[in-house]
């Protein structure tokens, strides 16, 4: 895909200073605001606040590569989260977050490599070539045995995409997808949603990447597909043009996500990366690149 896709939405998935605050509190913020969680499950809870940022910059000797920063993503890397599958371009949501983790700790351009790491094996265990990797990964409980993850970077919700036209695409309850075909990438908290909220009647379709799923629905192989709202408003506006977002998952909920970077178990960067994103929390920064490129959820339907 090539181009940045507004979608005509207003930005803003989530109000970022909102949720740091949430974050940072580790408890309920009160009233829930329309887009966002009340709480943060303690499966998600952040590291504490550190200093650390200045810790691991080029003469640290922290990173994989000394005088380097290595960043890892998936390939192909999508649009709105990276444009034109170039990770170093520092454009769409992640190409950007990475770009400003590096700047704050102290990396220049040039001093910084991407290479590309499966999503499966970002988050398997044992060493890593990378010091972080940036691509939509789920801040969950038992995921953390296996690696480190960073201070959550996005909070973002599941959604559902259906042809138009079809059966699926009618439905205006979760309750109401349970006798569909229904299918999402394999081990991805999209897959989670379907089976812990919906609890479909057939066991879902697993895809190894999000392509094959879209291929899926659009050939008639599955009757809905589970994403993420932001890559369910691209999917609808750029690559299933026939396709419509038929609803949300409401929040707050049990997978309701937040996405962290992935490091090395017990990496000396773990606390320098959470260092770095709070920092891009407090200066606005965040805010600012979710406005950027992501899409509101305004509009789309919660279905209950």
């Amino acid at each position: 895909m090539t181009g940045v896709s507004r979608i005509g939405h207003r930005p803003v998935l989530v109000s970022l200073a909102a949720v740091s605050a949430l974050i940072l509190g580790g408890c309920s913020a009160g009233a829930e605001s329309e887009a966002g969680p009340t709480s943060i499950p303690e499966a998600y809870t952040k590291l504490p606040t550190t200093a650390a940022v200045g810790n691991c910059g080029p003469d640290s000797g922290a990173t994989v590569t000394d005088g380097a920063l290595t960043i890892a993503t998936d390939s192909p890397a999508y649009e709105p989260w990276i444009v034109g599958n170039d990770p170093s371009n520092g454009k769409g949501f992640e190409g950007a977050v990475a770009r400003s983790v590096s700047e704050k700790l102290g990396y220049r351009p040039d001093q910084v490599e991407f290479i590309r790491v499966s999503w499966g094996d970002a988050i398997a265990p044992g060493e890593k070539n990378f010091d972080f990797d940036i691509n939509q990964v789920t801040i969950v409980g038992d995921r953390r045995d296996a690696v480190d993850f960073s201070s959550p970077y996005y909070a973002v919700a599941q959604s559902i995409v259906a042809m138009k036209g079809t059966p699926a695409a009618a439905i205006d309850s979760l309750d109401g997808l349970a006798p569909f075909r229904l299918g999402a990438q394999s081990g991805s908290t999209s897959l989670a949603s379907i089976t812990g909220t919906i609890r479909p009647s057939q066991p879902p379709v697993e895809f190894a990447t999000n392509d094959e799923a879209k291929a899926a629905l659009a050939a008639g192989t599955i009757d809905a597909l589970v994403v993420d709202i932001p890559t369910g408003f691209e999917i609808t506006a750029t690559d299933l043009p026939n396709s419509t977002l038929i609803g949300q998952f409401p929040r707050p909920n049990t997978v309701t996500e937040f996405f962290g970077l992935v490091l090395e178990k017990n990496s000396p960067m773990t606390a320098c990366a959470s260092a770095a994103v709070d920092a891009l929390y407090a200066d606005g920064t965040l805010d600012r690149l979710t406005q950027t490129w992501l899409a509101d959820t305004a509009g789309v339907p919660v279905l209950s």
